[in-house]
């Protein structure tokens, strides 16, 4: 299995990304192949003390940023690190592909260059919250702002599929995204698709609301982008806020500092279970391919995670099993 990787995608790049390919390749044995400017590589590399040799270097001169348009991975930026990263997945030269770069680039580039499964009407970012009962998958999660009806039961099979191969949940029980439990509630997008999914054949319990996130009680919830997007940064605002808090509590006083000694391990795995970089990066459903997509601040760390769900998304083949589901529907 061979990882393309975006040396030059996010806030930390190049020297992070770099540095996580190397944790990769150390701990997980992950054949990497790192896109970008190959010069640069190779001296961040010999002064990090990196042998030249663990990574294949594909050279692509371009360097697309967060304030480029997203179309400019498939226009004006097509030789980015980005698009070549994708151009390696395409061509079979690689199995997965990691970016931590521009969100939307990261979706036109998987959807024009290594392309959707056949059938699938719109890719979502599906990301996975430690909820209060276990993993929860929100999908989707930024990817398509205006959306469809008929788009929201593919993503709730897509994630589904993915909990039920990634996590082991044998029927995922999913849920609506809404703002209120009642059948009747929410817009004419949230009325249709809950007709939709309650007829699709899917383990759906209904609507839930945004605390559901949190707290659990389903395993996977569905909605449009932009609501999605809007819930995921409060989660994470929430969930900063919650450390920040009880980290300050345990400062107070010295009272508090010794007892913070006798819960010093409870809370680092709490901390832990709430921290993006462990989960190291969201895969795009219904890209034909495996896609990573990595936080755009991630450090070594969280780029070492996201190469390990790129290999065990790869390993699950889970994009077959979803390709085949649409193939029986049509």
């Amino acid at each position: 299995m061979k990882i393309a990787v975006d040396a030059y995608g996010g806030d930390n790049a190049p020297l992070e990304i770099i540095r996580g390919c190397k944790l990769a390749h150390d701990e997980f044995n992950a054949d990497i192949v790192l896109t970008g400017k190959k010069d640069e590589i190779l001296k961040i590399m010999q002064s990090e003390g990196i042998s030249p040799n663990i990574f294949e270097i594909e050279d692509a001169p371009d360097i697309l940023t967060m304030e480029d348009d997203p179309t400019s991975v498939i226009k004006e930026k097509s030789n980015s690190s980005m698009a070549a990263a994708f151009k390696l997945l395409k061509n079979d030269i690689c199995d997965a592909a990691v970016s931590a770069g521009n969100s939307g680039a990261v979706l036109v580039g998987a959807t024009m260059i290594v392309k959707r499964i056949r059938g699938v009407k719109r890719a979502a970012l599906a990301f996975v919250f430690p909820s209060q009962t276990g993993p929860l998958m929100l999908a989707d999660m930024g990817a398509n702002v205006i959306c469809k009806p008929e788009y929201l039961p593919q993503f709730a099979m897509m994630a589904s599929e993915y909990m039920k191969n990634m996590h082991g949940i044998e029927n995922p029980l999913i849920g609506l995204l809404n703002n209120g439990t009642e059948e009747h509630k929410g817009t004419q997008l949230h009325q249709e698709a809950f007709k939709l999914l309650s007829e699709s054949g899917l383990n759906f319990k209904g609507n839930v609301e945004a605390r559901d996130i949190a707290l659990g009680g389903c395993d996977v919830i569905v909605t449009d982008g932009f609501s999605g997007n809007i819930a995921l940064k409060t989660f994470e605002g929430v969930s900063k806020m919650m450390s920040n808090g009880i980290k300050n509590i345990f400062k107070k006083s010295l009272l508090t500092k010794i007892g913070a000694v006798f819960v010093l391990k409870e809370l680092n795995a709490f901390k832990k279970k709430f921290d993006y970089k462990e989960y190291g990066g969201v895969p795009l459903l219904g890209i034909s391919k495996p896609v990573i997509k990595a936080h755009g601040s991630s450090d070594a760390r969280a780029v070492k995670n996201a190469i390990r769900q790129a290999m065990a998304f790869y390993d699950s083949k889970m994009i077959d099993v979803i390709s085949k589901k649409l193939g029986d529907k049509q």
